[in-house]
């Protein structure tokens, strides 16, 4: 069925073999995304969503209907106070950085307690050889970080730290970034979070939501968390929304949030959605299916090439905290070689050859797979890597299964040849 893909029988039998054996994972797939869509709908419709509030708005967009009921509905779906979903926000790095430089000031300390945050968030911060003078360094922004411990976190560090309260903010990065340790699940998070309360009940925790959203059937907020923020580029948006990236929490802090990135006085009053709200509310609408679409490609994956012998995290049968699958490679040539796979089974310039390069907020050079509709659509299925060992391929995406292992297949046959 494959072979105009140049797709070798011995791997789509694999394939075969593989999916039959996932079928009980892929069911327990399945009831999350039923339970993430219940909640996703009784937003929408205990909010009174209508047809108005598809319309959009430019200019100053000064209290406009559709972007405020947007935000009502975020607010709902993740139980809190408040949200903040714009397509001025850039990306997730763009709402991370709002976010920490609306909530620090000169002076304050924050403290990472799942050790280096990811390459972009290490840039924003000020980490590193010569970094920026708009990081949060240069405005005299401290910053502290406790390494996860055997992927877990580091407890009695982390509370021995607290109880001297001079933390401003707690920084919980879910996802895995560009490292070699496991994503952290909610349970994870929520106990150590009710451990961090019953040291210091002021600290404020904020959780890099990115790739986790709708993995798991509770959201960072609903387990005790005062802020969490992610991009509408990869799970919420489903491939639909075409930028824009949430904040959501505390009102008072998504306040702060909104004065950082429009104006003091202003906040959320302001904001043109620019076309965008159908996008928005579509791909959330959406996004339950895609990210259980992209769940089973990367469960999918996994399998396959643990199959094959390669080392791969999270295992096919392991919980997973978010949408990323890991391929230790320890091989330069695989890991470009797998990316190219990727690219050529991609539906938008699969005919394009990517190779490692320079990006700006990392040391190393990354090579990127991405042949998205969106630019930068993680969502979408994508593999990228660092130029360093152990060469680890990190693949994310897959709006449909059916696309996301074509994909996969395409990208095994390309390393193995």
């Amino acid at each position: 069925m494959y072979e105009e893909f140049g797709i070798s029988k011995e791997i789509e039998d694999l394939s075969k073999k593989v999916e039959n054996e996932l079928k009980p994972v892929f069911e327990k797939v399945d009831a999350v995304c039923e339970k993430n869509s219940i909640k996703v709908l009784n937003a929408m419709q205990s909010s009174n969503l209508s047809e108005m509030h598809l319309n959009s708005s430019t200019g100053y967009g000064i209290n406009e209907p559709g972007r405020n009921k947007i935000e009502e509905i975020y607010a709902k779906v993740f139980k809190a106070e408040d949200s903040l979903v714009r397509s001025q926000l850039i990306s997730g790095t763009h709402a991370l950085s709002i976010t920490l430089s609306a909530l620090l000031r000169p002076g304050d300390t924050m403290i990472s307690i799942t050790g280096a945050p990811y390459d972009t968030l290490q840039t924003v911060i000020g980490l590193g050889e010569n970094p920026s003078k708009s990081s949060l360094k240069s405005f005299g922004i401290k910053y502290e970080q406790i390494d996860l411990v055997d992927n877990e976190f580091d407890s009695k560090r982390i509370c021995d730290r607290l109880v001297n309260r001079n933390v401003k903010l707690v920084e919980i990065q879910r996802s895995i970034g560009y490292s070699t340790r496991k994503s952290l699940t909610i349970e994870k998070i929520e106990k150590v979070i009710n451990e961090i309360r019953n040291v210091n009940k002021d600290v404020i925790i904020m959780v890099d939501n990115c790739y986790g959203e709708f993995v798991q059937e509770k959201e960072p907020i609903e387990v005790g968390a005062d802020i969490a923020v992610g991009s509408l580029m990869k799970n919420l948006g489903a491939g639909i929304a075409t930028s824009g990236a949430y904040i959501v929490g505390k009102k008072e802090l998504v306040n702060l949030c909104a004065e950082r990135l429009t104006a003091p006085g202003i906040g959320k009053e302001i904001g043109p959605s620019l076309g965008q709200n159908t996008n928005f509310l579509k791909g959330l609408f959406f996004a339950p299916s895609v990210v259980r679409n992209t769940l089973k490609s990367m469960i999918f994956a996994s399998k396959m090439l643990e199959d094959l012998g390669y080392d791969v995290t999270p295992k096919y049968n392991e919980q997973r905290a978010d949408i990323v699958q890991c391929i230790i490679l320890k091989d330069k040539e695989k890991l470009i070689k797998f990316c190219q796979g990727i690219q050529m089974g991609s539906p938008i310039d699969s005919f394009v050859v990517p190779e490692p390069s320079e990006m700006g907020g990392y040391e190393d050079k990354v090579i990127m797979a991405a042949g998205t509709f969106t630019e930068g659509s993680t969502i979408e299925l994508s593999c990228d890597g660092p130029i360093r060992e152990p060469y680890i391929a990190y693949m994310q995406g897959g709006l449909t299964y059916e696309y996301g292992k074509i994909g996969i297949l395409k990208a095994i046959q390309q390393m193995v040849i």
